[in-house]
Formats: structure tokens, sequence, C-alpha cells
């Protein structure tokens, strides 16, 4: 799979949950990257702005979308990696909050 394909189904099943990918291409094409690098890696799509463990079990959390993505996004605008946004930001290529990380420390 390239980037690009990742890209249109992450964007298909996002928008039917009504979150978006972030307006800045390069970013999201960065981020697929990173995501397919990850699934070569550890065997699953973890997220790449945190560190796995290479272990499915404590990384479930942190396969994108994350577990902490709804909320994110719900009171941010957008999810940790900044990937997925909401409608509202949805075509703001200069929307990039720093969002907290709401994983647990003992989990990191």
């Amino acid at each position: 799979m390239t980037p690009i394909e990742l890209l249109e189904q992450i964007k298909i099943k996002a928008e039917k949950k009504g979150v978006f990918l972030h307006a800045d291409k390069e970013h999201c094409l960065d981020t697929a990257e990173n995501l397919l690098k990850n699934k070569a890696r550890y065997g699953y799509m973890s997220c790449p702005c945190r560190l796995a463990k290479d272990n499915v079990k404590q990384d479930t959390d942190i396969i994108c979308p994350c577990s902490y993505c709804v909320e994110d996004i719900k009171e941010q605008g957008a999810c940790f990696c900044v990937f997925l946004v909401s409608e509202e930001h949805k075509d703001d290529e200069k929307f990039f909050p720093e969002i907290d990380d709401r994983r647990p420390l003992e989990q990191c």
C-alpha cells in the first residue's frame, strides 16, 4: 500500500465519523508514510508521534486512530498528531495546535 492509498482509506473512514484529514497535504503524506513504516516495523500502525513498545497489547491505545483521538478533536480541534481535525478546521492549512498527550505516563 502506498501512503496516498492509505490517506484515501483513512479519509473515507474518518469522514464517516465526522472528522477530517488536516488540510496540509504534505503533513498528511508524511504522517501516512510514518504509519506505514510503523506497520512494517511493528506489524501495526502505531501513532508516529509516540514511542511504540513493539507490543500490540501494550500499544493498542496508540494504533491510529488512537484511543484519545475523538476526545482530542472534540476538545481541541485535532488529534495529538494534528493528522485528523474537526470539521471547523478541515480547510485550515495553518491549524497546528499544541495538543497535550492524554496517554498515561505509565504506558509511555
